[in-house]
C-alpha cells in the first residue's frame, strides 16, 4: 500500500462532502505531475484529505483509492473550467481516481504543525512553494502523521 496527499480547498469539495457522498472522482487536476502521480495510484491506497486555501490549511482526514484510470470527465466539458478541447475521448489527457471516505480526524493537523514535525524532504507538502494538490507521502511519514490525529 502507498500513501498520497490530496488537497481540496473546503469550499469546493471538503472532507464532510466526501463523508456525506461516501465516494468521489478527484475531477479538475489540470498540473501534469500531479496527474501522474493519480496515475500511480493503486486500489487500498490510502490519502490524506488535505484542506488548502483556508485560513488554517492542513490534513482533515483519510480516503481510500477504490478505483484508478478513470478519464476525468471534466476534460470533455465545454461548460466545465477544467474543459480541455485539446483531450480526445479516444486518448484522454487527464486521469483521475475514485475515493471512498475512510475517516474525519477529530483535529487539523495544521501546515504549521506539519512544517515544525517534518523537513521538506520527508513530505512535500511543507517545501516552500509547493502548489501541486497530489502528491505521495512515504509510509514513515505516513505513520508518524497517522500518529498526530
Amino acid at each position: 500500500m502507498n500513501y498520497w496527499l490530496m488537497k481540496s480547498e473546503p469550499d469546493v469539495y471538503s472532507i464532510a462532502d466526501l463523508r456525506r457522498d461516501k465516494f468521489s472522482i478527484w475531477d479538475g487536476v489540470r498540473n501534469y505531475q500531479a496527474r501522474n502521480f493519480m496515475r500511480e495510484m493503486s486500489l487500498d491506497d490510502l490519502v490524506f484529505f488535505y484542506h488548502s486555501n483556508t485560513k488554517t490549511p492542513g490534513i482533515v482526514g483519510l480516503a481510500r483509492v477504490v478505483e484508478t484510470g478513470i478519464a476525468d470527465p471534466t476534460q470533455f466539458d465545454v461548460n466545465s473550467e477544467y474543459y480541455d478541447a485539446k483531450s480526445q475521448l479516444d486518448a484522454p489527457r487527464w486521469q483521475t481516481v475514485r475515493v471512498e471516505f475512510v475517516e474525519e480526524f477529530a483535529n487539523l493537523i495544521s501546515l504549521d504543525e506539519l512544517k515544525a514535525k517534518f523537513s521538506a524532504d520527508e513530505i512535500l507538502v511543507v517545501r516552500k512553494g509547493n502548489r501541486l494538490s497530489v502528491m505521495p507521502i512515504s509510509e514513515s511519514a505516513a505513520q508518524k502523521i497517522l500518529k498526530l490525529r
